[in-house]
């Protein structure tokens, strides 16, 4: 069995991926808000890092046309690595904020947009589907996402895209959407130190609806985008001891044991920490370790 498929499986749709999957967020920099400037990662070395999380088992990327810095784009990495891979991987993407060619953040398009947006990513990725379009609402404040999540249901129709999802949402944003078209997954900030999505009921909401539930931040959490740093939380550091672990497999490994209908898309540059992550899907907490992590400050919930 590969890495990334020993936490198991889970269907977007039609479409079966491990549970444990890759965010390419950091391949054009470290992150997006600021962090862009430094050295990018040689397009070789992206490709053949994206090569080795598919020889472990991951077949199922995030990605963004907005995921670019100065030099580099995800979406065009990722396009060079699928050309000469022969498996299957199922690439989501997502739509809604928007950013010109300096990077300078446009804010939300116009429903009227999203076409645009798709057809970039399209080109961007070399397809002419997309496996999955996550709608990325303007925030929790969003009123409504109907027009918006509407101009994506009739691309669909269009067969531009195959299976819609939502990120940066709420659970009546779901339930808006589900009248329009079927929703598969949704991707909002989750993890040890953000539980925000188990306050409003969404964790448990995806399962009930047989959602996939993909949380972003599941291990940089409040730190969201910043550099790596070494563990604070002495919960984590234990759990780690027993198991012989890091800090970051035990996070992925808490986010994984809320439900099968979790999946984790861990973002890294580094060959070492991405055969860690996916070994995450092999650890196994007690019930009184899950006690343990789960004994939060409220200020953190």
């Amino acid at each position: 069995m590969s890495a990334a498929a020993t936490a198991g499986t889970w269907k977007l749709g039609d479409l079966e991926v491990n549970r444990i999957g890759y965010g390419a967020m950091r391949l054009t920099g470290n992150g997006m808000m600021g962090n862009s400037d430094g050295t990018p990662i040689d397009r070789d070395a992206a490709v053949a890092l994206l090569h080795s999380a598919f020889e472990q088992g991951v077949n199922h990327i995030d990605t963004a046309a907005f995921y670019f810095s100065p030099l580099r784009s995800a979406n065009e990495l990722i396009n060079r690595a699928l050309s000469s891979w022969r498996g299957d991987v199922v690439v989501v993407t997502k739509v809604g904020p928007a950013r010109d060619p300096s990077g300078e953040w446009l804010g939300t398009v116009r429903p009227d947009q999203l076409r645009g947006q798709v057809e970039e990513n399209l080109r961007q990725l070399g397809r002419d589907c997309l496996d999955v379009v996550n709608l990325r609402a303007g925030g929790p404040r969003t009123a409504s996402i109907a027009e918006h999540f509407g101009a994506l249901a009739e691309l669909r129709e269009a067969g531009l895209v195959r299976h819609l999802g939502l990120s940066a949402v709420l659970p009546e944003h779901i339930a808006e959407a589900q009248t329009i078209a079927p929703v598969v997954c949704v991707q909002n900030s989750y993890g040890l130190d953000w539980r925000r999505a188990d306050k409003s009921g969404l964790v448990d909401l995806c399962g009930q609806q047989g959602i996939a539930f993909v949380p972003f931040f599941a291990v940089s959490g409040l730190r969201r985008e910043a550099a790596a740093s070494q563990e604070q939380d002495a919960r984590v550091q234990s759990v780690a001891r027993a198991h012989h672990a890091t800090p970051a497999q035990v996070r992925l490994a808490w986010t994984l044991h809320r439900g099968p209908h979790v999946l984790a898309i861990p973002g890294t540059t580094n060959p070492a920490h991405l055969t860690e992550n996916l070994a995450a899907g092999s650890l196994r907490l007690t019930e009184e370790e899950l006690a343990l992590l789960d004994k939060r400050d409220e200020s953190t919930a």
